[in-house]
Protein backbone atom coordinates (compact mmCIF):
# COMPACT_ATOMS: atom_id res chain seq x y z
CA UNK A 1 0.00 0.00 0.00
CA UNK A 2 2.52 2.65 1.06
CA UNK A 3 4.63 1.41 -2.59
CA UNK A 4 1.36 2.63 -4.42
CA UNK A 5 0.62 5.74 -2.61
CA UNK A 6 4.32 6.94 -3.17
CA UNK A 7 3.97 5.59 -6.80
CA UNK A 8 0.77 7.70 -7.04
CA UNK A 9 2.45 10.79 -5.67
CA UNK A 10 5.26 10.38 -7.62
CA UNK A 11 2.81 10.56 -11.21
CA UNK A 12 1.51 13.84 -10.05
CA UNK A 13 4.88 15.88 -8.90
CA UNK A 14 5.99 14.56 -12.45
CA UNK A 15 3.37 16.16 -14.27
CA UNK A 16 3.60 19.39 -12.10
CA UNK A 17 6.77 19.93 -12.68
CA UNK A 18 6.17 19.52 -16.74
CA UNK A 19 3.31 21.78 -16.10
CA UNK A 20 5.58 24.46 -14.39
CA UNK A 21 8.49 23.56 -17.00
CA UNK A 22 5.88 24.62 -19.55
CA UNK A 23 4.77 28.01 -17.65
CA UNK A 24 8.41 29.01 -16.96
CA UNK A 25 8.75 28.56 -20.45
CA UNK A 26 5.69 30.55 -21.89
CA UNK A 27 6.87 33.50 -18.55
CA UNK A 28 10.10 33.44 -20.23
CA UNK A 29 8.73 33.98 -23.83
CA UNK A 30 6.44 36.76 -22.91
CA UNK A 31 9.32 38.40 -20.97
CA UNK A 32 12.13 38.29 -24.01
CA UNK A 33 11.01 42.07 -25.26
CA UNK A 34 12.97 40.83 -28.78
CA UNK A 35 10.24 38.00 -29.59
CA UNK A 36 7.79 40.47 -30.35
CA UNK A 37 7.57 43.00 -32.85
CA UNK A 38 8.57 46.33 -31.55
CA UNK A 39 8.88 50.10 -32.84
CA UNK A 40 12.52 51.98 -32.90
CA UNK A 41 14.32 54.58 -34.06
CA UNK A 42 16.74 56.18 -36.05
CA UNK A 43 18.76 58.60 -34.54
CA UNK A 44 20.96 60.99 -36.99
CA UNK A 45 23.15 63.65 -35.82
CA UNK A 46 23.25 65.77 -38.21
CA UNK A 47 21.60 68.03 -35.44
CA UNK A 48 22.04 71.99 -34.01
CA UNK A 49 22.40 71.53 -30.37
CA UNK A 50 22.21 68.12 -30.50
CA UNK A 51 21.36 66.46 -26.91
CA UNK A 52 24.19 65.79 -24.92
CA UNK A 53 24.66 61.65 -24.41
CA UNK A 54 22.82 61.33 -20.92
CA UNK A 55 20.28 64.00 -21.63
CA UNK A 56 19.21 62.19 -25.16
CA UNK A 57 18.83 58.85 -22.81
CA UNK A 58 16.70 60.85 -21.17
CA UNK A 59 14.71 61.52 -23.52
CA UNK A 60 15.01 58.49 -24.73
CA UNK A 61 13.31 56.98 -21.45
CA UNK A 62 10.42 59.84 -20.86
CA UNK A 63 9.64 58.75 -24.54
CA UNK A 64 9.29 55.16 -23.67
CA UNK A 65 11.51 54.68 -26.85
CA UNK A 66 12.83 51.02 -26.45
CA UNK A 67 15.08 50.22 -29.70
CA UNK A 68 17.64 52.82 -31.55
CA UNK A 69 19.85 52.07 -34.36
CA UNK A 70 22.58 54.79 -34.78
CA UNK A 71 25.02 55.52 -38.22
CA UNK A 72 27.99 54.97 -35.84
CA UNK A 73 29.24 53.83 -32.80
CA UNK A 74 29.30 56.65 -30.49
CA UNK A 75 31.31 55.68 -27.04
CA UNK A 76 29.50 58.57 -25.22
CA UNK A 77 26.25 57.58 -26.42
CA UNK A 78 26.93 53.49 -25.70
CA UNK A 79 28.48 54.47 -22.33
CA UNK A 80 24.99 56.47 -21.32
CA UNK A 81 22.84 53.80 -22.54
CA UNK A 82 24.03 51.29 -20.08
CA UNK A 83 22.00 50.14 -17.60
CA UNK A 84 18.88 51.23 -19.26
CA UNK A 85 17.54 48.02 -21.08
CA UNK A 86 16.96 50.41 -24.50
CA UNK A 87 18.41 47.92 -27.23
CA UNK A 88 20.46 49.16 -29.58
CA UNK A 89 21.99 48.32 -33.44
CA UNK A 90 25.53 49.48 -33.55
CA UNK A 91 26.37 50.41 -37.25
CA UNK A 92 29.70 50.30 -39.14
CA UNK A 93 29.85 53.79 -41.70
CA UNK A 94 30.30 53.23 -45.35
CA UNK A 95 34.07 54.73 -45.04
CA UNK A 96 35.43 51.98 -42.87
CA UNK A 97 33.84 49.12 -44.67
CA UNK A 98 37.62 48.82 -46.47
CA UNK A 99 39.78 48.43 -43.65
CA UNK A 100 37.66 46.36 -41.97
CA UNK A 101 36.57 44.22 -44.67
CA UNK A 102 40.82 44.09 -45.67
CA UNK A 103 41.82 43.05 -42.65
CA UNK A 104 40.51 40.81 -39.51
CA UNK A 105 42.90 42.18 -37.31
CA UNK A 106 40.91 45.34 -37.64
CA UNK A 107 37.05 43.89 -37.64
CA UNK A 108 38.87 42.38 -34.28
CA UNK A 109 39.94 45.70 -32.62
CA UNK A 110 36.28 47.37 -34.24
CA UNK A 111 34.99 44.71 -31.94
CA UNK A 112 36.68 44.88 -28.88
CA UNK A 113 36.52 48.62 -28.64
CA UNK A 114 32.74 49.27 -29.87
CA UNK A 115 30.95 45.99 -28.74
CA UNK A 116 33.17 43.88 -25.99
CA UNK A 117 34.03 47.24 -24.11
CA UNK A 118 30.10 48.31 -23.51
CA UNK A 119 28.24 44.66 -23.80
CA UNK A 120 26.17 43.27 -22.00
CA UNK A 121 25.42 46.10 -19.93
CA UNK A 122 24.50 48.57 -23.11
CA UNK A 123 22.44 46.26 -24.86
CA UNK A 124 23.69 45.68 -28.17
CA UNK A 125 21.29 43.64 -30.22
CA UNK A 126 22.62 43.86 -34.09
CA UNK A 127 25.68 45.71 -36.18
CA UNK A 128 24.10 47.12 -39.52
CA UNK A 129 27.38 46.98 -41.74
CA UNK A 130 27.34 50.55 -44.09
CA UNK A 131 24.35 52.06 -45.37
CA UNK A 132 22.71 51.63 -48.74
CA UNK A 133 26.47 50.21 -49.85
CA UNK A 134 25.03 48.34 -53.18
CA UNK A 135 22.89 51.27 -54.20
CA UNK A 136 25.18 54.16 -53.13
CA UNK A 137 28.83 53.12 -52.91
CA UNK A 138 28.69 50.35 -55.92
CA UNK A 139 32.33 50.68 -56.00
CA UNK A 140 32.45 49.19 -51.81
CA UNK A 141 30.00 45.89 -53.25
CA UNK A 142 32.67 43.51 -53.55
CA UNK A 143 33.92 44.54 -49.68
CA UNK A 144 30.97 44.23 -48.18
CA UNK A 145 30.34 40.66 -47.42
CA UNK A 146 34.13 40.03 -46.50
CA UNK A 147 33.31 43.20 -43.86
CA UNK A 148 30.52 41.31 -42.68
CA UNK A 149 32.45 37.67 -42.79
CA UNK A 150 35.70 39.46 -40.73
CA UNK A 151 33.23 41.18 -38.00
CA UNK A 152 30.90 37.59 -37.40
CA UNK A 153 34.18 35.86 -36.55
CA UNK A 154 35.29 38.64 -34.39
CA UNK A 155 32.28 38.34 -32.76
CA UNK A 156 32.68 34.52 -32.39
CA UNK A 157 35.61 34.64 -31.19
CA UNK A 158 34.58 36.64 -28.19
CA UNK A 159 31.32 34.27 -27.87
CA UNK A 160 28.75 37.05 -28.78
CA UNK A 161 27.78 35.30 -31.99
CA UNK A 162 24.45 34.31 -30.61
CA UNK A 163 23.66 37.11 -28.90
CA UNK A 164 24.06 40.18 -31.32
CA UNK A 165 23.28 39.72 -35.24
CA UNK A 166 25.11 41.28 -38.27
CA UNK A 167 23.58 41.85 -41.85
CA UNK A 168 23.56 45.52 -44.03
CA UNK A 169 20.91 47.81 -45.13
CA UNK A 170 19.73 47.91 -48.44
CA UNK A 171 17.54 50.50 -50.53
CA UNK A 172 14.71 49.06 -51.78
CA UNK A 173 15.57 49.70 -55.07
CA UNK A 174 17.67 46.71 -55.54
CA UNK A 175 14.47 44.80 -55.91
CA UNK A 176 13.32 45.15 -59.38
CA UNK A 177 9.68 45.02 -60.56
CA UNK A 178 8.16 45.17 -56.72
CA UNK A 179 4.88 44.83 -57.82
CA UNK A 180 2.97 42.75 -57.95
CA UNK A 181 4.80 41.29 -54.76
CA UNK A 182 4.93 37.91 -56.62
CA UNK A 183 6.80 38.93 -59.53
CA UNK A 184 10.07 40.78 -57.86
CA UNK A 185 13.14 39.86 -57.63
CA UNK A 186 16.78 41.30 -57.30
CA UNK A 187 18.77 43.20 -59.08
CA UNK A 188 20.81 40.36 -60.84
CA UNK A 189 23.92 42.71 -61.51
CA UNK A 190 23.96 42.45 -57.34
CA UNK A 191 23.55 38.61 -57.43
CA UNK A 192 27.50 37.92 -57.05
CA UNK A 193 27.37 39.98 -53.31
CA UNK A 194 23.10 39.19 -52.26
CA UNK A 195 23.15 35.52 -52.86
CA UNK A 196 26.19 34.72 -50.70
CA UNK A 197 24.59 37.49 -48.46
CA UNK A 198 21.23 35.79 -47.90
CA UNK A 199 23.28 32.36 -47.09
CA UNK A 200 25.14 34.10 -44.68
CA UNK A 201 21.93 35.63 -43.01
CA UNK A 202 20.32 32.03 -42.99
CA UNK A 203 23.22 30.72 -41.69
CA UNK A 204 23.07 33.20 -38.82
CA UNK A 205 19.75 33.53 -38.37
CA UNK A 206 20.00 36.92 -39.16
CA UNK A 207 17.83 39.45 -41.03
CA UNK A 208 17.66 40.88 -44.10
CA UNK A 209 17.55 44.40 -43.26
CA UNK A 210 15.54 46.88 -45.76
CA UNK A 211 15.16 50.83 -46.06
CA UNK A 212 11.63 50.76 -47.45
CA UNK A 213 9.77 54.40 -48.07
CA UNK A 214 6.34 53.79 -49.34
CA UNK A 215 6.56 57.87 -49.80
CA UNK A 216 9.14 57.62 -52.57
CA UNK A 217 7.22 54.65 -53.86
CA UNK A 218 3.86 57.31 -54.32
CA UNK A 219 6.04 60.27 -55.53
CA UNK A 220 7.90 58.32 -58.68
CA UNK A 221 4.15 56.99 -59.43
CA UNK A 222 1.77 59.69 -58.81
CA UNK A 223 -1.37 58.63 -60.37
CA UNK A 224 -0.58 54.80 -60.26
CA UNK A 225 -0.17 54.73 -56.46
CA UNK A 226 -2.85 56.17 -54.25
CA UNK A 227 -1.91 58.36 -51.01
CA UNK A 228 -4.01 56.60 -49.10
CA UNK A 229 -2.81 53.22 -49.91
CA UNK A 230 1.04 55.21 -48.92
CA UNK A 231 -0.47 56.46 -45.22
CA UNK A 232 -2.19 52.68 -44.42
CA UNK A 233 -5.99 55.13 -44.36
CA UNK A 234 -8.74 52.14 -44.25
CA UNK A 235 -9.38 51.17 -47.65
CA UNK A 236 -12.63 49.61 -49.49
CA UNK A 237 -12.24 46.48 -51.25
CA UNK A 238 -12.28 48.18 -54.63
CA UNK A 239 -8.98 50.11 -53.70
CA UNK A 240 -6.67 47.20 -51.96
CA UNK A 241 -3.91 46.35 -54.36
CA UNK A 242 -4.45 43.07 -55.49
CA UNK A 243 -1.29 40.69 -56.54
CA UNK A 244 -2.76 39.03 -59.92
CA UNK A 245 -0.72 35.97 -59.45
CA UNK A 246 -1.51 35.01 -55.87
CA UNK A 247 -5.23 36.92 -55.46
CA UNK A 248 -2.89 38.37 -51.98
CA UNK A 249 -4.79 41.44 -51.22
CA UNK A 250 -2.63 44.86 -50.28
CA UNK A 251 -3.88 47.09 -48.25
CA UNK A 252 -0.94 49.41 -47.62
CA UNK A 253 2.27 49.62 -50.30
CA UNK A 254 4.74 48.80 -46.94
CA UNK A 255 3.38 45.57 -46.93
CA UNK A 256 3.83 45.03 -50.19
CA UNK A 257 7.06 46.19 -50.47
CA UNK A 258 7.83 43.67 -47.44
CA UNK A 259 6.35 41.01 -49.39
CA UNK A 260 8.49 41.55 -52.74
CA UNK A 261 11.79 40.94 -50.26
CA UNK A 262 10.19 37.92 -48.85
CA UNK A 263 9.36 36.88 -52.92
CA UNK A 264 12.84 37.89 -53.97
CA UNK A 265 14.29 35.73 -51.64
CA UNK A 266 11.82 33.09 -52.03
CA UNK A 267 13.14 32.80 -56.09
CA UNK A 268 16.79 32.47 -54.70
CA UNK A 269 15.49 29.41 -52.44
CA UNK A 270 16.17 31.34 -49.07
CA UNK A 271 12.70 31.21 -46.73
CA UNK A 272 14.18 31.06 -43.37
CA UNK A 273 15.09 35.16 -43.10
CA UNK A 274 12.88 37.13 -41.66
CA UNK A 275 12.58 40.76 -43.01
CA UNK A 276 13.79 43.94 -40.68
CA UNK A 277 12.67 47.55 -41.91
CA UNK A 278 15.60 49.32 -40.91
CA UNK A 279 14.18 52.16 -41.88
CA UNK A 280 10.47 53.90 -42.81
CA UNK A 281 9.06 57.67 -42.72
CA UNK A 282 7.68 60.40 -44.03
CA UNK A 283 8.82 63.91 -44.55
CA UNK A 284 7.26 66.65 -42.79
CA UNK A 285 7.65 69.70 -44.96
CA UNK A 286 9.50 70.05 -48.54
CA UNK A 287 9.67 72.44 -51.36
CA UNK A 288 7.30 73.31 -54.08
CA UNK A 289 8.22 70.05 -55.39
CA UNK A 290 7.30 67.82 -52.74
CA UNK A 291 3.92 69.08 -52.12
CA UNK A 292 2.87 66.00 -50.00
CA UNK A 293 5.22 66.02 -47.29
CA UNK A 294 2.99 67.62 -44.77
CA UNK A 295 3.24 67.61 -41.19
CA UNK A 296 -0.50 66.28 -41.73
CA UNK A 297 0.71 63.04 -43.89
CA UNK A 298 3.69 62.70 -41.91
CA UNK A 299 1.71 62.42 -38.74
CA UNK A 300 -0.93 60.09 -40.61
CA UNK A 301 2.04 57.77 -41.87
CA UNK A 302 4.08 57.52 -38.50
CA UNK A 303 0.84 56.84 -36.53
CA UNK A 304 -0.52 54.37 -38.36
CA UNK A 305 2.53 52.43 -38.88
CA UNK A 306 2.99 51.76 -35.22
CA UNK A 307 -0.42 50.72 -34.56
CA UNK A 308 0.12 48.31 -37.94
CA UNK A 309 3.21 46.62 -36.37
CA UNK A 310 1.46 46.57 -33.08
CA UNK A 311 -1.44 44.84 -34.51
CA UNK A 312 0.81 42.47 -35.19
CA UNK A 313 -1.52 41.44 -38.34
CA UNK A 314 1.86 40.10 -40.50
CA UNK A 315 1.85 40.59 -44.30
CA UNK A 316 -0.74 38.98 -46.89
CA UNK A 317 2.16 36.40 -47.79
CA UNK A 318 3.14 36.25 -44.38
CA UNK A 319 0.69 36.79 -42.13
CA UNK A 320 2.68 35.17 -39.12
CA UNK A 321 5.78 37.18 -39.43
CA UNK A 322 5.21 41.15 -38.41
CA UNK A 323 8.22 42.91 -39.35
CA UNK A 324 9.99 45.37 -36.62
CA UNK A 325 10.44 48.73 -37.90
CA UNK A 326 13.01 51.65 -37.06
CA UNK A 327 11.04 54.74 -37.73
CA UNK A 328 13.27 57.54 -39.88
CA UNK A 329 13.80 59.47 -37.80
CA UNK A 330 14.11 60.82 -34.21
CA UNK A 331 14.93 64.52 -34.77
CA UNK A 332 14.56 66.68 -37.64
CA UNK A 333 18.24 66.75 -39.19
CA UNK A 334 18.38 70.61 -39.91
CA UNK A 335 22.10 70.80 -40.97
CA UNK A 336 21.16 68.17 -44.01
CA UNK A 337 21.68 69.58 -47.15
CA UNK A 338 18.79 70.70 -49.53
CA UNK A 339 15.73 69.72 -50.68
CA UNK A 340 14.10 70.80 -47.94
CA UNK A 341 12.20 67.51 -47.02
CA UNK A 342 16.07 65.85 -46.00
CA UNK A 343 15.78 68.21 -43.15
CA UNK A 344 12.55 67.28 -42.27
CA UNK A 345 12.00 63.64 -41.26
CA UNK A 346 12.16 63.81 -37.23
CA UNK A 347 9.22 63.58 -35.22
CA UNK A 348 11.04 66.13 -32.91
CA UNK A 349 13.09 69.27 -33.42
CA UNK A 350 16.36 69.22 -32.37
CA UNK A 351 15.58 71.08 -28.99
CA UNK A 352 13.04 67.35 -27.87
CA UNK A 353 10.08 69.56 -29.05
CA UNK A 354 7.56 67.57 -30.84
CA UNK A 355 7.31 67.75 -34.95
CA UNK A 356 3.52 66.68 -34.45
CA UNK A 357 1.82 65.30 -31.90
CA UNK A 358 1.29 61.30 -33.14
CA UNK A 359 -1.79 59.52 -32.66
CA UNK A 360 -0.65 56.49 -31.48
CA UNK A 361 -3.43 54.51 -31.03
CA UNK A 362 -2.95 50.46 -29.89
CA UNK A 363 0.66 51.09 -29.00
CA UNK A 364 0.06 51.56 -25.16
CA UNK A 365 2.99 54.50 -24.06
CA UNK A 366 4.89 54.09 -26.78
CA UNK A 367 6.54 57.52 -27.84
CA UNK A 368 4.67 59.77 -25.04
CA UNK A 369 4.50 62.96 -27.43
CA UNK A 370 0.93 61.33 -28.04
CA UNK A 371 -0.36 65.07 -26.47
CA UNK A 372 -0.45 65.13 -22.65
CA UNK A 373 0.75 61.45 -22.38
CA UNK A 374 -2.27 60.59 -20.37
CA UNK A 375 -4.43 58.26 -22.29
CA UNK A 376 -6.73 56.03 -22.22
CA UNK A 377 -8.48 52.92 -23.33
CA UNK A 378 -12.07 52.64 -24.70
CA UNK A 379 -14.36 50.65 -27.24
CA UNK A 380 -14.32 51.02 -30.86
CA UNK A 381 -17.37 52.20 -32.78
CA UNK A 382 -19.28 50.05 -34.73
CA UNK A 383 -18.00 46.30 -32.96
CA UNK A 384 -20.91 44.18 -32.24
CA UNK A 385 -22.57 43.68 -28.54
CA UNK A 386 -21.76 39.59 -29.05
CA UNK A 387 -18.14 40.22 -29.50
CA UNK A 388 -18.13 42.96 -27.12
CA UNK A 389 -19.64 41.16 -24.12
CA UNK A 390 -16.77 38.51 -24.85
CA UNK A 391 -14.29 40.82 -24.39
CA UNK A 392 -15.78 42.21 -20.95
CA UNK A 393 -16.15 38.79 -19.66
CA UNK A 394 -12.05 37.64 -20.15
CA UNK A 395 -11.66 42.12 -18.65
CA UNK A 396 -13.91 41.69 -15.68
CA UNK A 397 -12.45 37.96 -15.70
CA UNK A 398 -9.68 36.28 -16.11
CA UNK A 399 -7.88 39.99 -17.13
CA UNK A 400 -8.28 40.75 -13.39
CA UNK A 401 -9.70 44.68 -13.99
CA UNK A 402 -11.37 46.54 -11.53
CA UNK A 403 -15.36 46.06 -12.70
CA UNK A 404 -16.47 46.89 -9.41
CA UNK A 405 -17.76 51.17 -10.43
CA UNK A 406 -19.88 49.06 -13.31
CA UNK A 407 -22.12 46.98 -10.68
CA UNK A 408 -25.91 47.96 -10.19
CA UNK A 409 -25.93 51.11 -8.01
CA UNK A 410 -22.04 52.21 -8.66
CA UNK A 411 -21.10 55.62 -9.97
CA UNK A 412 -20.35 53.95 -13.95
CA UNK A 413 -23.37 51.68 -13.80
CA UNK A 414 -25.48 54.02 -15.97
CA UNK A 415 -25.68 53.70 -18.78
CA UNK A 416 -26.38 50.55 -18.55
CA UNK A 417 -25.11 49.14 -21.80
CA UNK A 418 -22.34 46.68 -22.81
CA UNK A 419 -20.10 49.46 -24.66
CA UNK A 420 -20.14 51.74 -21.57
CA UNK A 421 -19.33 48.93 -19.16
CA UNK A 422 -16.77 47.53 -21.84
CA UNK A 423 -15.30 50.60 -21.85
CA UNK A 424 -14.46 51.70 -18.33
CA UNK A 425 -13.39 47.63 -17.93
CA UNK A 426 -10.95 48.24 -20.48
CA UNK A 427 -9.52 50.91 -19.23
CA UNK A 428 -9.18 49.71 -15.80
CA UNK A 429 -7.08 46.69 -17.15
CA UNK A 430 -4.96 48.87 -19.85
CA UNK A 431 -4.16 51.17 -16.98
CA UNK A 432 -3.01 48.48 -14.42
CA UNK A 433 -0.66 47.09 -17.07
CA UNK A 434 0.78 50.18 -17.15
CA UNK A 435 -0.68 51.42 -20.27
CA UNK A 436 1.76 48.43 -21.36
CA UNK A 437 2.00 48.18 -25.69
CA UNK A 438 -0.67 45.47 -26.62
CA UNK A 439 -2.99 45.94 -23.49
CA UNK A 440 -5.62 48.28 -25.53
CA UNK A 441 -6.59 45.83 -28.23
CA UNK A 442 -9.44 42.70 -26.92
CA UNK A 443 -9.08 40.83 -30.01
CA UNK A 444 -9.31 44.71 -32.15
CA UNK A 445 -12.47 46.03 -30.11
CA UNK A 446 -10.54 48.63 -28.09
CA UNK A 447 -8.96 52.04 -29.38
CA UNK A 448 -6.50 54.50 -27.43
CA UNK A 449 -7.74 57.90 -27.19
CA UNK A 450 -6.68 61.07 -25.30
CA UNK A 451 -9.87 62.27 -24.41
CA UNK A 452 -10.94 61.35 -20.97
CA UNK A 453 -14.24 59.51 -21.37
CA UNK A 454 -15.50 59.94 -17.42
CA UNK A 455 -18.61 61.71 -17.58
CA UNK A 456 -20.79 62.90 -14.55
CA UNK A 457 -19.72 60.97 -11.05
CA UNK A 458 -18.45 58.10 -13.53
CA UNK A 459 -14.23 58.66 -13.05
CA UNK A 460 -12.50 56.74 -15.46
CA UNK A 461 -9.30 54.75 -13.59
CA UNK A 462 -7.26 56.70 -16.42
CA UNK A 463 -8.48 59.82 -15.22
CA UNK A 464 -6.51 62.89 -13.49
CA UNK A 465 -9.54 63.66 -11.47
CA UNK A 466 -9.74 60.12 -10.96
CA UNK A 467 -11.11 59.75 -6.90
CA UNK A 468 -9.04 58.28 -3.69
CA UNK A 469 -11.29 55.13 -3.78
CA UNK A 470 -10.76 54.42 -7.28
CA UNK A 471 -7.17 54.65 -6.73
CA UNK A 472 -7.51 52.81 -4.18
CA UNK A 473 -9.06 49.71 -6.15
CA UNK A 474 -6.75 50.17 -9.07
CA UNK A 475 -3.43 49.99 -6.47
CA UNK A 476 -5.37 46.24 -5.84
CA UNK A 477 -5.34 44.88 -9.20
CA UNK A 478 -1.70 46.89 -10.51
CA UNK A 479 0.32 44.14 -11.44
CA UNK A 480 3.85 46.15 -12.24
CA UNK A 481 2.94 46.97 -15.80
CA UNK A 482 5.18 49.46 -16.11
CA UNK A 483 8.11 47.42 -15.61
CA UNK A 484 7.04 45.03 -18.31
CA UNK A 485 5.74 47.64 -21.08
CA UNK A 486 6.26 45.71 -24.19
CA UNK A 487 4.94 42.46 -22.90
CA UNK A 488 2.13 41.49 -25.45
CA UNK A 489 0.72 38.79 -24.19
CA UNK A 490 -2.86 39.51 -22.58
CA UNK A 491 -3.18 36.57 -20.64
CA UNK A 492 -0.01 36.36 -17.96
CA UNK A 493 -1.61 36.83 -14.89
CA UNK A 494 -4.32 34.52 -16.02
CA UNK A 495 -1.43 31.76 -16.36
CA UNK A 496 0.28 32.33 -12.94
CA UNK A 497 -2.89 32.40 -11.25
CA UNK A 498 -3.33 29.05 -12.52
CA UNK A 499 -0.38 27.69 -12.13
CA UNK A 500 -0.23 28.69 -8.50
CA UNK A 501 -3.67 26.90 -8.57
CA UNK A 502 -2.52 23.56 -9.99
CA UNK A 503 0.79 23.63 -7.34
CA UNK A 504 -2.09 24.11 -4.42
CA UNK A 505 -4.11 21.65 -5.42
CA UNK A 506 -1.23 19.01 -6.35
CA UNK A 507 0.02 20.13 -2.74
CA UNK A 508 -3.15 19.22 -0.95
CA UNK A 509 -3.99 16.01 -2.79
CA UNK A 510 0.03 14.39 -2.15
CA UNK A 511 -1.15 15.29 1.55
CA UNK A 512 -4.44 13.87 1.65
CA UNK A 513 -2.81 10.30 -0.41
CA UNK A 514 -0.15 10.41 2.84
CA UNK A 515 -3.34 10.29 5.04
CA UNK A 516 -4.51 7.66 3.13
Amino acid sequence: MALSKLIIIFSFFTLLLSTLSQAKFVQQKVQDPDTQPFVGVNIGTDVSNLLSPSALVSFLQVQKITHIRLYDANPDLLKALSHTKIRVIISVPNNQLLAIGSSNTTAASWIGKNVVAFFPETVITAISIGDEVLTTVPSSAPILLPAIESLYSALVAANLHTQIKISTPHAASIILDPFPPSQAFFNQSWASVIVPLLQFLSRTGSPLMMNLYPYYVFMQNKGVVPLDNSLFKPLTPSKEMVDPNTLLHYTNVLDAMIDAAYFSMKNLNVTDVVVLVTESGWPSEGDSKEPYATIDNADTYNSNLIKHVFDRSGTPFHPEITSSVYIYELFNEDLRSPPVSEANWGLFNGNSTPVYLLHVSGSGTFLANDTTNQTYCVVMDGVDSKTLQAALDWACGPGRANCSEIQPGENCYQPNNVKNHASYAFDSYYQSEGRAAGSCDFKGVAMITTTDPSHGSCIFPGSKKVTNKTKEAMNSTEVSGAENRLRFVHFRSWRISAINNWLHFFLVLAFNILLW
